[in-house]
This record gives C-alpha cells, structure tokens and sequence, in this order.
C-alpha cells in the first residue's frame, strides 16, 4: 500500500513538474475544443471581409474546429471592435482588425466604446493593400471624367456635387478621401456606409460619385467595366493595376499615400500560447501559394508578421493618422 503511495505522489509530482515546464502544451491541447469566431466590424463583401473569409478555412484545418465569420458592422467598425474588446480573452473570439479601428479612429473619435491598446492583444497583420480612386464608369463618361486632374477640376468647379461614399466614418477609406479634399481644396459630400459592400452597391448604381475604396472588394467591378479606376493611393502602383497611376503621378499631389491594412487581434488576456499559434498558422497560410497568390490577384499584399512587429506597426500607424486627421480636420462626434 506504501508502494502504491508513493508511486502516486511521485506520478503526482511528475504532473506538476510537466505542466510547469511544458505548461504551454497543456494549453495547446485544450484549446481550441469549439469554434472560433472572427468578426468583422464591417459588412460582408468589403475588404476586411474577404481577408478573414480567405483565413478562416485554412485556420480550420490547421486547428480541426471551425473558425467562422461573424459581421458585426456599424460607426466605423467601433461596433463589432467593441464586441471583441469586451469578449472572454479565451482564444475563442478574434477581430479581423483594420488601420480604422486601431490606428485612426483613436484620433478621429472624441470617445471610443474601447481602448485599441490596453483592451487587445496583436496577433498578426493579415494583409495591406492600397486604395483606389474610382467613379461609376459611365459617371466618369457623362461629367468628362477621364483622370485625377479631371476630376479635381470638375469639383473645384461643382462644389459640393459630387457625393463621396465610404465604409464608415474613420476608416481607411474615409480619410483616404478626406486628405484628397485637404490637400486638393474641394469640397466632397461624405456619406458613410456599415461597410465597403453596401457602399460599392450604391456605387456601381450611380447613387454615389466617387469612392477611394480598398483595391480588392472594387477590384472585380473595375475589371468587370462597372467602375472606373482613376489612380491607388499608395506611392507605387499595384501589381493587380499596374496601368492606373498613383495619384501623386495622375494628380500632382506629392506625397499622397493612403494605403490600408487589415490584422487578427484578440481580447487582452488572451493566453499567449494562443495568440503564437494562431500567428504561426496565419503566416503558413498566407505563404502557401494558393492563398498567396489568390490575395496578390486581388491587390494585397500578405504578411503574417509576428505579434511584436504587428504592435510596432499599428503605433507607428497610429502616429501617421494622427497627424492627417489633425491636418484634414476631419472629426466624427
């Protein structure tokens, strides 16, 4: 009986001992055992939604459960940044964030519903693409709309005729637009939208006039002839558009740079072993060449750094939009 004892306090000593040092590998055959969810604080079929749709089936079969897509889209994706904000930091909820949410609607806000430091941990950036100056095509035709320089004389001429449409208030594409009014003097009527989506609809509909969206939601419409590319916001030209200008060449606007990104972030708490994982998959995914090669067709451009470097480049970010929405003076109440 005094055998069997010790040989139990012994395997109980060896347990401890094991979860100490190998603590992590208990953790990592726990989790996950349910699915994940990744929301999108925008409606479907805008950029961000199309880049977590392109990783949610390979992290479900790097991990064996189901990583689905949930939208929760509204004010500028505060609404479903706030949702992750405040979820159990159990690896079961991440957001599929965007330079909006976390690099300029900290500046643009007066108040935010969440802190994007202190209330998320960075996992990894997904991918970072340009925007792109476009109008409904036969718009351009009926306006005499063939380029940037066109287009800047038509609204310095029209003030206040021409309707910008956005993803929301504060994202990426909304500030695209609002340094092209500073640095260009016109005057755009901003109508903000729950998502690239809705927004392009009105778009190809004529409803709206222009719209500086992320290349790869308005890349299949352009090469579809339903949009006209004018120029990308980013200061080289786009490999998937390698004939439309940036604007800085088509416009004479030294400097202009706009481009976006989209990244996983997770609650604050969320056990690091996980968010590792979670990253180490998202960089195999993005550098298998199906899934690379399927986003370079569409205008982005993989990355799947590490947390680390994800963090340094959304406060270097941060700094950057500070400063063009203070230069714009664009505010959101």
């Amino acid at each position: 009986m005094a055998k069997n004892t010790h040989i139990s306090r012994r395997s109980a000593l060896g347990a401890i001992a094991a979860a100490a040092v190998g603590g992590p590998a208990f953790a990592q055959s726990a989790w996950p055992n349910k699915p994940v969810r990744i929301v999108v604080p925008f409606a479907a079929a805008g950029t961000t939604d199309i880049l977590a749709r392109a990783i949610a089936p390979e992290l479900t079969k790097a991990f064996g459960q189901s990583f689905f897509v949930e939208n929760r889209a509204g004010a500028g994706g505060n609404v479903g940044t706030e949702v992750v904000a405040h979820a159990a930091p159990d690896g079961y909820t991440l957001l599929m964030g965007t330079v909006g949410t976390h690099a300029i609607n900290s500046s643009l806000y007066q108040k935010l519903p969440y802190d994007p430091v202190k209330d998320f941990v960075p996992v990894t950036m997904v991918a970072g693409v340009p925007n792109v100056m476009e109008m409904p095509t036969e718009k351009a035709r009926q306006l005499g709309i063939n380029n940037v320089k066109d287009f800047i004389a038509y609204a310095k001429a029209h003030p206040g005729k021409l309707n910008m449409a956005s993803s929301g208030n504060g994202t990426s594409i909304h500030l695209a637009g609002e340094l092209f009014k500073s640095m260009t003097g016109t005057y755009l009527v901003h109508f903000p939208y729950r998502g690239s989506g809705p927004a392009l609809l009105d778009m190809i509909a004529g409803t709206m006039d222009v719209m500086f969206d992320n290349l790869p939601a308005s890349l299949p419409h352009i090469k579809a002839g339903k949009l006209k590319a004018l120029a990308v916001t980013s200061r080289q030209r786009s490999a998937a558009l390698p004939d439309v200008p940036t604007i800085e060449e088509a416009g004479g606007l030294k400097g202009f740079d706009a481009t976006s990104w989209f990244g996983l972030l997770a609650p604050a708490g969320t056990p690091a072993d996980i968010v590792n994982r979670v990253q180490q998959e998202v960089a195999k995914a993005l550098n298998s060449p199906a899934v690379k090669e399927k986003l370079l067709a569409q205008g982005a451009i993989p990355s799947g750094n590490t947390p680390a470097e994800f963090a340094r480049h959304i406060a270097a970010e941060t700094k950057k939009w500070a400063k063009v929405v203070k230069d714009s003076g664009a505010k959101v109440d």
